[in-house]
């Protein structure tokens, strides 16, 4: 290896007695050659009594780049700057042990090495009875930063570096001009051999310290130091102290970091799903979280879907190649609200401040044209497909394995009838996945019947158009251009279709009803709707689904059909008792019944206390799907960066009645006592506990460092906030960083306060002296009318409008005053003033 060294005419060393103190100027020592530096380095090692006579002062190029030691044979015994007798030196000064009585001493020695702090227990008491006396109390306890000890990169990468003193470093220049560090190994000096008789010198305090305690030292650096400033024992101890304590801390700190990461890189994989993954499957992965954790989550598996390419994407995409697809994305912005599809089912990030209006086409429009419908499918059903799984998933986690088997064993061979209104026949391809995977798990067990996969499937679609398309994918399914209505047709239900042979009263096990309700303006349509769907659900266990888009007005058209049903239709143990203002037109039979998912109890939502629109709504109950979009549908949203979505929508599943071959889900008795077992959680119970008597996630967990906060709906009909420490419990903790949206949680919390609701204006309004409280307040005021009469009667009457809204209308023309006094008499007339 040749070291080729450039700036050898700038170097200006010489070990001659004239130019030592050129030699030992710092600027001079820092423009040396590799050659001077390590013979400089070898004269503070071993003293200057090895010194050669003057060498030239030009050396050849042709130096060999290995470093030559000065042999001890070629040592001198000249002495240039001392006549003593040389003696090796440490770093450590001789320590000089002040006198015991020579208290001020100590104390002035402590005032300089710390300052104003003071280590604990380094003074005896009467040394700081006289610090106080000349100093005052100290600040506090000193610190490693107080007295220079390093804190930042005690372990910094050098440390990482080779240790060995043979190993150097240069720095030389590249063909590019550029500098690289070159390290190579130098040939180190031979000891003397009066180092090998003579034992390191160090003070006979630091001598004294354990060998043990410095090897629980862990860095190097700081022992160092603590050798290099140390005027005494007792300081030299209370340092080490110090930098023990805190490199011990540092690695505590650095430890629960990095268990921390490690929690979180095991969250992040656990959230990502390969591509090539089946669909949903129901058979739960091997994980290390609580088996009481894993009945109350709320997701597929994998958690993102992928919708079947076979029987899903495939048709629809060979159906789309009839048409370009800019034709297609120009007319569902069209039809749905511009770019990011707004008023399709999706619910677009950039576009949650949009009109929260419905589903602007819907599969039971009768007028669609051919690229209308290749809109439909290429931009809803995908979205319909994700949140209906989502659902039935979550369904047959609450109802347990055996539903689906049952349904599939009956007697008569028919197997589950399934009715599909405004999915578009998404919701039957979800069923079909479902049913699917249970056929093939019941084939596996021997426990298939003979006849093949079972089932009738229905479907609403209106127009010839989309009919003629979701054929295509939906085989073996009953299209009904519009849905029967059981309500109006009085006795002659058996010939609703006008013909003379008596049809059967239609009846299904499960009804997905998607997105119907937004799009009915007035509430007597929505009743009419919900009691046409319930006429038509099956009395033996039939399960009704509702759902509706995840923004205010959604979720208050859902929250309205589950307070009506809890009100009207069935009847749970633990439902609240029946308004005495509910007067029904026909007398109504309550059944036995349950809200199977999302609620986990039977009172008034806890989010829908007042009936009606609310406006400035900011909390709503609905939930989030995630699913990959196919490639038509990426191309439609000109998505480049992600080819993934999140749906969200809100749902109400109730089951009416129940199977008659399969015992009755029971519901527990949901009171304060079941929430405050939840609180205090099942991690050690023996007994597994009833998914009713569980509070659910209805927003995503805030996880933060050292603990996790859950927004959830108790048993109690309560919204609160459980707060899960990892000082509460390894598991629970661990299981709470894994918790996600609309999860059961099973393994209680440390703390619970009441989360408020923001609720928007058609709430409650509380007593706070705010605007809202003292409009509420001047609303029970009595209306003052000024009445103008003579001996024929009241002739003309006036209403003081003051701080109440006028009519825009009536104040602009005079018609509309004059029938806004119409109006008034006509109400004092029927008040019985004349």
């Amino acid at each position: 290896m040749n070291i080729r060294h450039r700036s050898s005419a700038l170097c200006h060393c010489s070990f001659g007695k004239s130019d030592i103190a050129t030699m030992l100027s710092a600027a001079k020592a820092q423009r040396a050659c590799p050659q001077c530096r390590t013979r400089l380095l070898v004269l503070f090692e071993n003293g200057f009594a090895g010194l050669r006579p003057d060498s030239p002062r030009t050396l050849s190029r042709s130096t060999p780049p290995s470093i030559r030691a000065i042999g001890s044979s070629r040592r001198s015994n000249a002495r240039l700057f001392s006549t003593t007798k040389r003696k090796l030196q440490d770093g450590q000064p001789e320590s000089q042990p002040a006198k015991p009585n020579d208290m001020e001493t100590i104390v002035r020695q402590a005032k300089q090495a710390f300052g104003d702090t003071l280590p604990k227990g380094y003074l005896s008491e009467e040394e700081l009875k006289l610090y106080e006396r000349l100093y005052g109390a100290p600040l506090r306890e000193t610190r490693p930063e107080d007295v220079g000890i390093p804190t930042s990169d005690y372990a910094s990468a050098s440390d990482d570096l080779p240790r060995d003193p043979s190993m150097r470093v240069v720095v030389r220049e590249t063909e590019d001009g550029q500098l690289e560090e070159f390290v190579y190994q130098a040939q180190m000096p031979e000891p003397l051999p009066g180092d090998l008789e003579e034992p390191t010198a160090q003070p006979a305090d630091i001598a004294s310290t354990n060998e043990t305690e410095l090897e629980e030292l862990p860095s190097e650096d700081g022992l160092e130091y603590i050798r290099a400033v140390a005027k005494s024992e007792r300081e030299y101890s209370a340092l080490l102290k110090l930098q023990k304590d805190f490199e011990a801390a540092s690695r505590r700190a650095a430890e629960e970091d990095e268990a921390d990461e490690e929690e979180l890189i095991e969250e992040e994989e656990d959230e990502e799903e390969e591509e090539d993954e089946p669909d949903a499957m129901f058979e739960p992965r091997p994980s290390r979280v609580h088996e009481y954790t894993k009945i109350g989550q709320w997701r597929t598996d994998p958690s993102t879907i992928q919708l079947p390419k076979t029987d899903f994407v495939d048709p629809i995409s060979q159906l789309l190649r009839r048409t370009h697809i800019n034709h297609v994305k120009e007319a569902a912005e069209e039809a749905f609200g511009g770019a990011g599809l707004p008023h399709s089912v999706a619910t677009p990030e950039r576009r949650k401040n949009a009109a929260q209006k419905p589903v602007a086409m819907e599969a039971g429009h009768h007028r669609m044209n051919e690229i209308e419908a290749d809109a439909y499918i290429a931009t809803n059903l995908p979205g319909l497909y994700a949140s209906v799984m989502s659902v039935l998933v979550e369904v047959r986690k609450r109802l347990g394995p055996e539903w689906v088997s049952k349904l599939i064993s009956r007697e008569n061979g028919e197997g589950p009838r399934v009715l599909d209104v405004g999915a578009g026949g998404a919701g039957l391809a979800a069923w079909q996945q479902i049913l699917q995977t249970e056929w093939d798990i019941m084939s596996e067990g021997g426990k298939s019947p003979t006849h093949g996969p079972p089932g009738k499937k229905t479907v609403v679609v209106g127009s010839h158009q989309l009919r003629e398309r979701i054929s295509q994918f939906l085989h073996n399914t009953t299209f009904l251009p519009r849905l029967p209505n059981y309500i109006h047709s009085g006795d002659q239900s058996d010939l609703l279709d006008g013909s003379e042979k008596p049809l059967p009263k239609k009846s299904f096990d499960i009804i997905i009803a998607s997105h119907q309700l937004l799009p009915l303006k007035e509430g007597y349509q929505r009743r009419d709707l919900l009691d046409n769907l319930w006429e038509m659900l099956s009395p033996d266990g039939g399960v009704l689904i509702v759902m509706e888009k995840g923004h205010p007005r959604g979720f208050e058209a859902v929250a309205d059909v589950r307070s009506r049903l809890l009100d009207e239709f069935i009847v749970s143990p633990n439902s609240d008792p029946q308004s005495a203002q509910i007067e029904l037109e026909q007398q109504r039979v309550r059944e036995q019944g349950m809200i199977i998912a999302p609620c986990t109890n039977h009172k008034q939502c806890p989010m829908y206390l007042t009936p009606g629109l609310t406006t400035g709504r900011k909390d709503f109950c609905h939930f989030s799907q995630r699913f990959i979009r196919p490639p038509f549908l990426q191309k439609v949203l000109g998505a480049t960066h992600h080819n993934h979505e999140d749906i969200n929508f809100s749902f109400v599943a109730i089951q009416r009645g129940a199977l008659p071959d399969m015992a009755p889900t029971s519901v527990p008795e949901q009171g304060n006592d079941v929430t405050k077992r939840a609180f205090e959680g099942y991690e050690n119970a023996a007994e597994q506990p009833h998914p009713l008597s569980l509070p659910r996630n209805i927003l995503p967990p805030l996880k933060r460092r050292g603990h996790v906060t859950m927004d959830v709906c108790t048993p109690m009909a309560n919204i609160e906030r459980w707060t899960v420490p990892k000082s509460f419990s390894k598991a629970a903790y661990h299981d709470a960083r894994k918790a996600q949206w609309g999860d059961l949680w099973a393994l209680g919390a440390k703390t619970r306060v009441k989360r408020r609701v923001r609720m928007g204006r058609g709430g409650p309004v509380p007593n706070d002296g705010g605007v809202r409280a003292r409009a509420a307040a001047q609303g029970n005021k009595p209306r003052v009318i000024h009445l103008n009469a003579d001996s024929t009667g009241i002739y003309s009457a006036r209403e003081n409008l003051k701080g109440k809204r006028r009519d825009s209308a009536a104040r602009r023309t005079k018609g509309g005053k004059k029938r806004q006094i119409e109006d008034l008499m006509q109400e004092l007339k029927d008040d019985g003033f004349t």
